[in-house]
């Protein structure tokens, strides 16, 4: 099978996927890593680690072996360590990962293209990344990797939050007569 990412036929197409560290989105970028697994890509998938604990605590700290070509990895969010067994506050983790999630995931890429020239695991063909999670565009451009950005957010909810100051401005919201 000739991948048009993989540059060749000897080669798997290699999708880093990076999803914002909340529970609707990590369930629903894990679907999506799962299919394009299915259809033969290597995937690695970036957690946060404090996501990555939680995940071990919830499924058991064997649920992420046995794999194939299936890899999990992290990068700190940049808040305090936390042991609480909840998610993090969504508006200081919007701010801290876009501050202070650059640099570890650059590093992360680098450590995969080192890995991928000593072994078996192909090299980094493009990323996948939430939306939210913008940080992973500079990295993209910075290693000329192709990117697709992913939004679990229904479209009339997209739509809703993008032109949402608009319609705040022509007072269409909030809406008049209703309780």
């Amino acid at each position: 099978m000739d991948y048009i990412l993989g540059g060749g036929s000897n080669s798997r197409p290699h999708v880093v996927i990076t999803p914002f560290p909340a529970q609707s989105h990590l369930i629903s970028l894990m679907n999506y890593a799962e299919v394009l697994h299915s259809r033969g890509f290597h995937i690695t998938y970036v957690n946060t680690k404090y996501n990555q604990r939680h995940l071990l605590n919830s499924r058991g700290p064997q649920s992420l072996d046995g794999l194939s070509d299936f890899h999990f990895d992290t990068i700190p969010d940049g808040l305090s360590p936390c042991d609480a067994n909840a998610t993090q506050q969504i508006p200081s983790l919007c701010e801290s990962t876009a501050k202070n999630c650059l640099l570890p995931f650059t590093k992360l890429l680098v450590r995969l293209h080192e890995y991928a020239s000593n072994s078996h695991v192909p090299p980094v063909s493009c990323l996948l990344s939430d939306i939210a999670m913008t940080f992973s565009v500079k990295a993209a451009q910075k290693f000329g990797h192709p990117i697709a950005i992913y939004s679990p957010i229904s479209a009339a909810s997209f739509l809703g939050t993008w032109h949402g100051r608009t319609l705040l401005d022509k007072g269409v919201f909030p809406l008049k007569g209703i309780p």
